[in-house]
C-alpha cells in the first residue's frame, strides 16, 4: 500500500522512458510487488495450477538480462511491529483486532515483530520466483522485515541504481529513483520517478512525505480522519521540510488546526482548553484515543531508521556478486513448470545472454576509452562474443546486424542492434564491409563477358545492326521496285505506241539502236527510217528547234521520250529518239 494517496501527488514527477533507459544498470526488485500483478492475472486468466505467474516474471527477466540489467531480488522478512495493526486489518479478523490494534498502536514499541506464514500460496509463489531467479545467476536478499526499506537502503548508499516497487513509501525509507511499473514488448518502457524531481518539481523532501504519511495514513499511521489531499500538501508546503519533522515530533498534530476550517464536515476539531487533537484524529489505534508525540516519533523512526541489512554487511556483499547462470537447472525448471523441451528453453535463452555479455564488453570498451586507454580488439582480455557479421538486417525500422557468436554460448546467430555492435567491435564492422566488398570485386572478374549487363548491351548493339541492314536493304528492294514500274510503263507506252504506229528505238548502253530497231520492226511488221548513229563519245551538240522539226517531219509519228536521268538529259539530248 505505502502511503495514501501519494502517487497522486507525484503525479507530475512520473516519466515514461524506453526500456532501454536500464541498460547496464544495477536494480533491486521488491519481488513481492512484481508477483502480485502477476498472480492476479494467473487467476483472472488460468486454473490454479498453471504458472503463467512464474513464466511472467521468465519473459520480465529475459528481457532485463538482454540489457546487462542486473537483478537483485529482496523479500520481505518479519512485519514490523508497528504494521501489525494495519496488517491484521487486511486480514479484516473482526472487531476484537481493532481492540488488539489499539493496544499494538499505543504500545508498539514493546512488541516485536511478527513472522511471515511461509507456508502460504504466496509465500510459495516467492519460493518458486526466487529458484527460477537463482537459475537465471540473481542474487536474492532476505530483508529483516520490509523488501521496500531495504531496497531504499542499498539505493540510498549507491549501490544500486534504482529499485522496482509499487509501495510509495519506499522514498519514505530514502530511495532515490524508484521504478514503479514495467511494460515489454514493441515501444517497452518503464515508468519511473526521481526524488530530484520530487524535490524540484513539488518541493517535498523526504521529511515532507513522511509527515504526509502521518497525515493521510500510512502502513504505519490511520492518519487524520477527514483531512484531504490537497489541504494535507499545504499544511507540509506551509512548515517547510526542514522543519516539518521536528514541529511533529515536539508538538505532533496540533500545529494543524491552525491551518484548517472546523466549520467543515470531517475536518479536525479541537478543545478550547487542550492542544491535543480531539476524537476525530485517528492514528494507529482506535479513533476515541488520541495519538501522543511518543507515538508520532515512533512512525517517524520507523521510517528514518528501518531495520534492514547495512550496506556492509557480508550478506550485502554476497548480494551484489554476479553469478553465472545455470543452464541445466533452467532447462529442467522450464521443463517443469512450462513443459519445454531444452532447445525451447535455449532458443529463449541463450540469444539474451549472448547480448548481454556483448552489452557488457561494450561497457567495458566505453568506459577503457573515457580514460583514454583504447585498446585494440585482439589485445582486450576479454574475448569479443560476436565472431562475425553475417549480413545487414532492418527490423521494425531499426538498422540491425545478424552475427555469429562464440560457440561457447551455443548458439549459431541471432540479430542485434547496429549501435550496439558499433559500440562493441566497430572492427567487425569494417571486416564485414571489407569482405562484402572484396566478394563484389571478384564477381565482377568472374563474369563472362556477354553476361550480366554487358551480355545485354552487345544483345542492343547486334539488334541495332540488324536493323541498319535491314533499313538498308529495304531501299535497295524499293529502288529495284521502282525501276521495275518504269519498266513496266515503258513497255505499256511501246505497246501503246505499236499500236499507233509509233515505231520507239531504245538505247542500250553500246549504242546498237539500229539493231534493236531493225528487230522491234520485223516484229512487228513496221518500217521505220534508218536513224543517225550517235557517238556518245564525242562532245554534246546544241539543241536546236529543228530537231523538234525532224521529229515532226517523220511520216507524221508521234515520238515516245524516255527520261533515263536528270543528270543525263541535262547533259545529251542527243539520247532522244528522233
Amino acid at each position: 500500500m505505502g502511503v495514501k494517496n501519494l502517487w497522486d501527488v507525484l503525479e507530475s514527477c512520473k516519466k515514461t522512458l524506453p526500456l532501454h533507459y536500464l541498460q547496464n544498470k544495477r536494480v533491486c526488485v521488491d519481488l513481492s510487488c512484481w508477483m502480485v500483478p502477476l498472480q492476479n492475472v494467473n487467476k483472472s486468466q488460468c486454473p490454479v495450477t498453471s504458472k503463467q505467474y512464474l513464466m511472467g516474471l521468465f519473459h520480465r527477466i529475459r528481457a532485463l538480462i538482454a540489457l546487462n540489467c542486473s537483478l537483485i531480488f529482496v523479500t520481505d522478512g518479519s512485519i514490523p511491529a508497528i504494521k501489525l495493526a494495519t496488517y491484521r486489518r487486511w486480514l479484516n479478523l473482526g472487531i476484537e483486532v481493532e481492540n488488539q490494534a489499539t493496544q499494538d498502536g499505543a504500545n508498539s514499541q514493546k512488541l516485536s515483530s511478527l513472522r511471515r506464514n511461509m507456508g502460504s500460496e504466496f509465500s510459495c509463489m516467492i519460493k518458486e520466483a526466487k529458484y527460477l531467479g537463482s537459475a537465471f545467476g540473481i542474487p536474492c536478499l532476505d530483508g529483516i522485515e520490509e523488501a521496500e526499506a531495504q531496497c531504499a537502503l542499498l539505493n540510498l548508499e549507491s549501490l544500486c541504481d534504482g529499485c522496482f516497487s509499487s509501495d510509495s513509501d519506499i522514498f519514505l525509507f530514502g530511495a532515490r529513483t524508484v521504478y514503479r511499473d514495467i511494460c515489454l514488448g514493441e515501444g517497452g518502457h518503464v515508468v519511473c520517478y526521481e526524488m530530484n524531481d520530487i524535490e524540484q518539481k513539488i518541493g517535498f523532501g523526504r521529511s515532507s512525505l513522511i509527515s504526509l504519511a502521518l497525515l493521510l495514513g500510512s502502513d504505519y499511521s490511520q492518519g487524520v480522519r477527514g483531512l484531504g489531499l490537497e489541504s494535507a500538501c499545504q499544511i507540509v508546503k506551509s512548515v517547510g521540510d526542514n522543519h516539518i519533522l521536528r514541529k511533529i515530533v515536539s508538538e505532533g498534530l496540533t500545529f494543524a488546526r491552525k491551518k484548517k476550517n472546523p466549520k467543515r464536515q470531517g475536518q479536525v476539531k479541537c478543545n478550547n482548553t487542550e492542544t491535543t487533537l480531539s476524537s476525530e484524529v485517528n492514528m494507529n489505534g482506535d479513533i476515541q484515543i488520541p495519538q501522543t508525540d511518543n507515538q508520532y516519533s515512533h512512525v517517524v523512526e520507523a521510517y528514518m531508521n528501518p531495520k534492514c541489512h547495512s550496506a556492509d554487511s557480508e550478506v550485502v556483499h554476497r548480494s551484489l556478486v554476479q553469478r553465472p547462470f545455470q543452464r541445466e537447472q533452467l532447462q529442467q525448471i522450464c521443463a517443469r513448470f512450462f513443459e519445454w523441451p531444452p532447445e525451447k528453453t535455449d532458443e529463449y535463452l541463450l540469444p539474451k545472454i549472448a547480448e548481454r555479455d556483448l552489452r557488457r564488453f561494450a561497457h567495458l570498451r566505453s568506459t577503457s576509452s573515457q580514460l583514454d586507454v583504447n585498446i585494440p580488439l585482439k589485445e582486450v582480455p576479454v574475448k569479443c562474443p560476436v565472431s562475425a557479421i553475417i549480413k545487414r538486417r532492418t527490423v521494425r525500422g531499426r538498422e540491425c546486424f545478424e552475427v555469429t557468436w562464440e560457440e561457447f554460448y551455443g548458439v549459431k546467430s541471432s540479430v542485434v542492434s547496429a549501435d550496439l555492435v558499433e559500440s562493441a567491435c566497430p572492427e567487425k564492422i569494417k571486416e564485414f564491409d571489407d569482405r562484402r566488398a572484396l566478394e563484389k570485386k571478384n564477381q565482377r572478374k568472374s563474369r563472362p563477358k556477354k553476361s550480366g549487363k554487358e551480355c545485354s548491351v552487345a544483345e542492343i548493339d547486334w539488334k541495332l545492326q540488324d536493323l541498319l541492314l535491314d533499313i538498308e536493304l529495304g531501299s535497295k528492294s524499293s529502288s529495284m521496285a521502282s525501276r521495275e514500274i518504269i519498266s513496266d510503263k515503258m513497255t505499256t507506252a511501246t505497246e501503246i505506241n505499236f499500236m499507233n504506229r509509233d515505231p520507239l528505238v531504245i538505247l542500250d548502253s553500246e549504242g546498237n539502236a539500229d539493231s534493236r530497231a531493225a528487230t522491234l520492226c520485223r516484229e512487228t511488221g513496221v518500217t521505220v527510217t534508218k536513224h543517225e548513229v550517235i557517238d556518245l563519245s564525242s562532245p554534246s551538240p546544241l539543241v536546236h528547234s529543228r530537231n523538234v522539226s525532224r521529229c515532226a517531219q517523220m511520216n507524221n509519228q508521234h515520238i515516245s521520250i524516255i527520261d533515263l536521268s536528270d543528270s543525263e538529259t541535262e547533259k545529251s539530248p542527243e539520247h532522244f529518239c528522233r
